[in-house]
């Protein structure tokens, strides 16, 4: 993979074949607080980037939570038009990371339902179990319902999805039957038609008109 998939997309970026912006970099950037030239050019950012918030007058409070940092580009336009959080774990996420999600969603004084898109194999579908433990031993009386909802066992037959072996190295394979599939083998609409129906269920668009 290093030595030639990096190497010929580094080549085809430089030669133009391939748009420097189709691949993205989410793991670097830059830390610099926003400044303006006065108040005349912040009111006019102000006015350009304002968007109500959605979620004060609903019932209830959503998140996404995506396991692989390649694949937050395909969720995110889904989660940013509905201003929903998407939490992208990177595998086993951190206990500091799990800590801070627990108390934003404690302050929402509401239930709060978490989708969960991850690779099925045997560490992949036990971070469902780790995240939303942990959560609620860090946010005790929240009430919380967390789901899985790629790639699920259903949809290995209803989409065909292509699997591959399962490593015998990971230490929870004895345990996990049948063979692993990565999220990524989903097709990318797919993925975004998921996303946007779990996070639909729970908008009441009356109330939301009516703010």
């Amino acid at each position: 993979y290093k030595g030639t998939v990096c190497r010929l997309l580094a080549e085809m970026r430089r030669d133009g074949t391939i748009p420097y912006s189709k691949i993205a970099d989410n793991t670097r950037w830059m830390r610099k607080p926003d400044t303006y030239s006065g108040l005349e050019q912040m009111l006019a950012h102000t006015r350009d980037v304002y968007r109500r918030a959605i979620w004060d007058e609903q019932d209830a409070y959503t998140e996404v939570w995506l396991e692989k940092e390649a694949l937050a580009g395909v969720l995110v336009d889904v989660t940013a038009k509905w201003d929903v959080p998407l939490m992208v774990t990177r595998g086993y996420p951190s206990l500091s990371y799990v800590h801070s999600a627990a108390q934003a969603i404690a302050a929402q004084g509401k239930p709060a339902f978490l989708y969960y898109f991850g690779d099925r194999d045997p560490s992949g579908v036990d971070i469902d179990r780790f995240v939303e433990e942990q959560i609620l031993e860090m946010a005790p009386g929240v009430d919380l319902h967390f789901e899985r909802v790629a790639v699920t066992e259903a949809q290995l037959e209803e989409l065909q999805l292509p699997t591959r072996p399962t490593k015998k190295t990971d230490s929870r394979s004895k345990s996990f039957k049948g063979e692993s599939v990565e999220v990524d083998a989903i097709d990318p609409d797919t993925l975004c038609e998921i996303c946007e129906a779990c996070i639909t269920r729970h908008v009441d668009q009356d109330a939301r008109i009516a703010r």
